[in-house]
């Protein structure tokens, strides 16, 4: 669904990335996650598929086995995977955004060369641990804590709702230090101390594991400190890369809930003719064909932002806001002219709508991102 032809901006790489990957969702996703979803289940061997295709860590230099990409085909990767499910689209993000970004932004060029290779193959599954049970959209007051002791420190507290979390061999953990300052730190599956409860009876998101991270003081070697960040930078800067990509991945649940809206009016008939010729019908698809369309434009521009280095914090929070919120009325409205039959698993509306409901509010709620613009416009803090 390109109804501005803006497909005419993107280079031939990136045309090429785009093709790649809704090739692999076609044909390794979209026949079978209705199946895992309803099951409440892991596509078996996900991220090392999601891997051998380079969708994990594109932006990542080839030096670190990363692809190399720019931001726009970053944004197209996730566009595609998130048109198969939100699941799929969240597993790769916290991979690329969420845990590669930091070790390659933050980490020493050791924990560069040991763990990003692994993790862009999907050998190694990673999970970021920012939220906890008391602060979601504080996160400055972050309870987790990490003390000096000898050579290291002994992590102490917990981080929920956490994707990959029950299945990870690694975290990228947010804590508080002695000095008040905020490390990250990389906390192996090995360390004991260490654990994983999963999260169960899940009504968004059930193709992926989603659980907590809870460290029982966990001791952390020097070595496994990102050395390059001590502030709420940190996590904020993982957060942005993140919210980039969920603006493009909206897009990829909007459309495929659009085109099968569209697909089905064209073949359903009531009173003798198919329900798309019908004005009801025909505003609903309009509207949607529009809001698409104005969500592409948004993720495009502040792609070349991304890639000038040029792109705002709130710049990020209105895409992201936007973009989520006009997926998920794209569904609701899809849903309607698929009439009983959008709430069943033969069609993906039913699905995207709950997944989104989750994607609405993670990485920055649906009402915080609106006050993150309205403090950028008016240099007026309202939280």
């Amino acid at each position: 669904m390109d109804y501005y032809q803006i497909e005419e901006f993107y280079s031939a790489e990136q045309i090429l990335v785009r093709d790649s990957i809704r090739g692999f969702v076609k044909s390794e996703i979209s026949p079978v996650i209705d199946k895992f979803a309803q099951a409440h289940q892991e596509i078996p061997d996900l991220m090392k598929k999601l891997g051998a295709i380079g969708a994990l860590g594109p932006f990542i230099p080839q030096k670190y086995a990363g692809a190399g990409l720019d931001q726009i085909s970053y944004g197209l990767i996730m566009q595609e995977l998130e048109s198969g499910d939100s699941a799929i689209r969240s597993a790769a993000s916290v991979q690329s955004s969420l845990v590669m970004f930091p070790i390659y932004k933050f980490g020493s060029e050791d924990q560069r060369q040991k763990f990003l290779p692994g993790l862009a193959s999907g050998h190694l599954i990673g999970a970021f641990g920012l939220t906890e049970p008391n602060h979601g959209s504080d996160p400055a007051s972050m309870e987790t804590k990490i003390v000096r002791d000898g050579n290291g420190f002994r992590l102490s507290g917990a981080k929920m709702w956490i994707t990959n979390a029950p299945i990870c061999d690694l975290a990228v953990v947010w804590a508080r230090d002695e000095d008040k300052k905020i490390r990250g730190v990389i906390v192996e599956r090995s360390f004991e101390g260490f654990s994983t409860p999963e999260t169960h009876n899940k009504w968004s998101l059930r193709a992926s594991k989603t659980g907590e991270l809870v460290f029982d003081q966990v001791y952390i070697p020097e070595e496994n400190v990102l050395p390059e960040v001590n502030s709420m930078r940190g996590p904020l800067s993982c957060l942005n890369s993140a919210r980039y990509g969920i603006s493009w991945g909206a897009i990829g649940a909007a459309v495929d809930c659009y085109e099968t809206a569209l697909q089905y009016a064209k073949e359903r008939k009531q009173f003798g003719k198919p329900i798309a010729s019908y004005q009801l019908q025909q505003k609903k698809l309009a509207e949607m064909v529009t809001e698409i369309t104005k969500a592409q434009l948004l993720s495009w521009r502040l792609g070349l932002l991304k890639n000038e280095d040029r792109a705002t914090p709130a710049q990020i929070s209105m895409a992201k806001r936007n973009n989520v919120n006009m997926a998920l009325e794209v569904a609701r409205e899809a849903r309607q002219i698929l009439g009983a039959m959008g709430i069943v698993g033969d069609y993906p509306i039913m699905r995207h709508m709950m997944n989104l409901e989750s994607v609405i509010t993670y990485e920055g709620t649906h009402d915080v991102h609106l006050l993150i613009t309205g403090n950028d416009i008016t240099g007026i803090n309202a939280f």
